[in-house]
Order: structure tokens, then sequence, then C-alpha cells
């Protein structure tokens, strides 16, 4: 069974860092793609990024975080600079549904880690 577990948020102010982890267990990343997806307070889900083959960001990140992956430890890494206020959500990882491929459909969600932006 597929089990994904976020860590590394919390607190920040504007203009900070933090950088999010997502571990994998019963599962190898293989030809999947994988992704951040956030909610922010109010707000439906929003894709932030993903990584496969290549990787891609939301337009509202690029430029300030960037997505990553240790295969050999089954994590997945997302480094946020210059935070912002309109970051603050709750981040959730996910892997892709179809194998190979960056379709938005998941197949397994973590529990999400709470990312707040205030002064």
């Amino acid at each position: 069974q597929v089990q994904l577990v976020e860590s590394g948020g919390g607190l920040v102010q504007p203009g900070g860092s933090l950088r999010l982890s997502c571990r994998a267990s019963g599962f190898t990343f293989l030809n999947y793609y994988r992704d951040w997806v956030r909610q922010a307070p109010g707000k439906g889900l929003e894709w932030v990024s993903a990584i496969g083959g290549s990787t891609n960001n939301a337009d509202s990140v690029k430029g300030r975080f960037t997505i990553s992956r240790d295969g050999a430890k089954n994590t997945l890494y997302l480094q946020m600079n210059s935070l912002k206020p309109e970051d603050t959500a709750v981040y959730y990882c996910a892997i892709e549904l179809q194998e190979g491929a960056a379709t938005g459909l998941f197949g397994s969600w973590g529990q999400g880690t709470q990312v707040t932006v205030s002064s």
C-alpha cells in the first residue's frame, strides 16, 4: 500500500524560505510523475509543481519554487524561496495516476503540511 507523508511546513515571514519533503513508502518513482498541490484559505485546490521526465511549475510560483526528488529515498522536495502571504496554504504531495504522464489525475495523496507566511 502506498503511503505519503509530508513535512517541513511552518510559520515563516514574507521573503523567507521553507523546504517541504514528502516521503513515500510502498512505492518507487519508476516512470510516474509526482506533484505538489496546495489549498489556500477560502480557495480550492491549486496545482503547484510536477516532476517526472521533466519539471513544470505554476506561473504563480515560477522562479521562486523548485521541485526535486531523491529516487533512492523515495522522497519528493519543494524548495520555496521569496515566500509571500499568498503562498499560505496546506501543501499536499501526490503521485500521478497514469504512468509517464502529467495529467493532473492522482492515485495517491499525502495528509498535507501547513505553510503560513505572515509577519
